[in-house]
């Protein structure tokens, strides 16, 4: 009975498929640079729009620097995480 059934079977010819055509590395790569270009700029607007919209330093000048004492203490808190990871990487445990 399978026999039949493989004989009937429509086996479809594989060589008629095109292969999927290859791209170059280097077009690949000039639109991933482009891509990060692009969120690189959409992520500097976005700060950008954040700083003018917080008015840190508008409150300053009115004499509260308790917002810009809170945005220093806590980028300064980000740069020691940081500086702390790329020293823990720079320099892996040997077991």
């Amino acid at each position: 009975m399978t026999k039949k059934l493989l004989a009937r079977a429509v086996v479809p010819d594989f060589r008629q498929v095109s292969a999927p055509k290859h791209r170059s590395i280097a077009f690949v790569e000039l639109i991933l640079t482009a891509a990060l270009a692009l969120s690189t700029a959409v992520a500097v607007t976005a700060v950008s729009i954040g700083i003018a919209r917080a008015d840190v330093l508008g409150a300053v000048t009115n004499g509260d620097a308790t917002p810009l004492a809170i945005a220093l203490s806590f980028g300064l808190l980000l740069a020691a995480m940081s500086a702390l990871t790329a020293i823990m990487a720079g320099d892996p445990r040997s077991e």
